[in-house]
């Protein structure tokens, strides 16, 4: 069974017929079974953010090298939200050398808090802003981390500037 298979079926654990089986299994195969299944969930969230930004690439034109990786940084828009992925690209890179992401300059602007959702909703890629959301509230990123999504591999890293 692969991990997306096991997260789709342990996204309805109300099911009668899961729930009865949880309930008869010892704590320690429970407590072995929710480490297993937010593993899964976390691939599977990493899967979306990779599909998505396959997609993202494939309608971008231009006729220099294909972009090797993706990057996404970490924002936090209320303090109560804590530190979470921005849902658009950072950067897109053509060799397997991270650009340089750090902020030179900050300006602090203060942004209404619906005028921030409807931008996510006009312009994020709602999968994507999903998945980066659930996956920031699994392990909350740090200011200084980069979310590298590299496509050859389908692979995504945590890096810090």
């Amino acid at each position: 069974m692969t991990p997306v298979e096991l997260a789709a079926l342990l996204s309805e654990p109300t099911s009668p017929l899961l729930r009865e089986a949880i309930r008869s299994l010892p704590l320690d195969q429970v407590e072995a079974l929710v480490i297993e299944g937010l593993a899964a969930t976390e691939d599977a969230l990493r899967q979306v953010v990779v599909d998505r930004v396959a997609a993202f690439v494939a309608e971008q034109e231009g006729d220099g090298p294909a972009p090797v990786a993706a990057y996404f940084t970490a924002t936090e828009r209320q303090a109560t939200e804590g530190v979470t992925w921005s849902p658009f690209v950072a950067a897109l890179a053509s060799t397997e050398e991270m650009p340089d992401l750090r902020h030179t300059s900050t300006t602090v602007v203060a942004v209404p808090v619906g005028e921030a959702e409807l931008t996510d909703a006009l312009f994020a890629d709602p999968e994507l802003s999903h998945a980066l959301t659930r996956l920031a509230a699994m392990d909350e990123p740090s200011h200084e981390d980069v979310l590298r999504v590299h496509l050859p591999t389908r692979q995504v890293t945590r890096v810090r500037t």
